[in-house]
């Protein structure tokens, strides 16, 4: 009895004292927002970078010389260059350069760690969309092009839908890695699920329900958004039919 009646007053405390339930459901908020921004930054950047790296490559084969073709390349580089620095150093130093250096002066921390989040995000999208857009058979694009569309639309209409339903695991799997890469934006001062966590542990000195409750949060977010896209791959086999 006593190691039920100390569990219900480790619960009381964690969440009914004081009304800390608060605390949790304003973490939530905050992470699901920052989550879902970053998500669309990274999908909307990553999807720019990935076509601009497929434009540069198609101008290299077709040996361009023109000033426009350069300046396609030397982008391309740069992106590239960014690519590579956001997938070869650590999340967490890029919250903080993004937090206390480059966007200093910003008082919003959860704009701040969403734009973070989400420029991290696209340099691992870009990298999923261009796998997506190699795995689609070359004569896809030959038959748009003989169907009187340009590159562009070819790959806008034909290409890239094709790309996408091929990588939607992938693209699912990264937008559940920005929301467990969350966690760390308390960082930066922002009340995230974890940073919750922290703050009602310190107040009642007890470690049990504050975590496991965060760790339940995580897993039925994740499980969510699994069950979601699952569905969504089954409709799009239904559509190739």
């Amino acid at each position: 009895m006593d190691f039920f009646t100390d569990l219900i007053n480790q619960f009381s405390k964690t969440f009914i004292t004081e009304n800390r339930w608060r605390i949790f459901l304003n973490g939530l908020k905050n992470t699901l927002i920052i989550t879902v921004v970053a998500a669309i930054i990274g999908f909307i950047f990553g999807t720019v970078i990935a076509l601009w790296h497929y434009a540069a490559e198609q101008m290299r084969k077709e040996n361009k010389r023109s000033f426009g073709a350069w300046i396609m390349k030397f982008i391309d580089k740069i992106f590239s260059a960014y690519v590579a620095v956001m997938r070869g150093t650590p999340l967490a130093i890029q919250l903080m350069i993004m937090a206390f250096l480059i966007m200093k002066g910003f008082s919003d921390k959860i704009v701040v760690a969403s734009v973070a989040f989400g420029l991290n995000s696209a340099a691992y999208v870009s990298e999923i969309i261009r796998g997506g857009i190699a795995s689609v058979d070359i004569g896809q694009m030959e038959a748009g092009r003989s169907l009187g569309f340009n590159q562009l639309k070819t790959m806008y209409y034909i290409v890239l839908p094709q790309a996408i339903k091929n990588i939607l695991p992938a693209l699912c799997n990264e937008g559940i890695a920005v929301l467990k890469e969350t966690s760390i934006v308390g960082l930066v001062a922002v009340t995230d699920l974890t940073r919750a966590s922290d703050l009602v542990r310190s107040r009642t000195l007890s470690a049990f329900f504050p975590l496991v409750s965060v760790a339940v949060i995580y897993f039925l977010l994740v499980y969510l958004m699994a069950k979601a896209v699952s569905r969504l791959e089954k409709k799009l086999a239904k559509s190739n039919r």
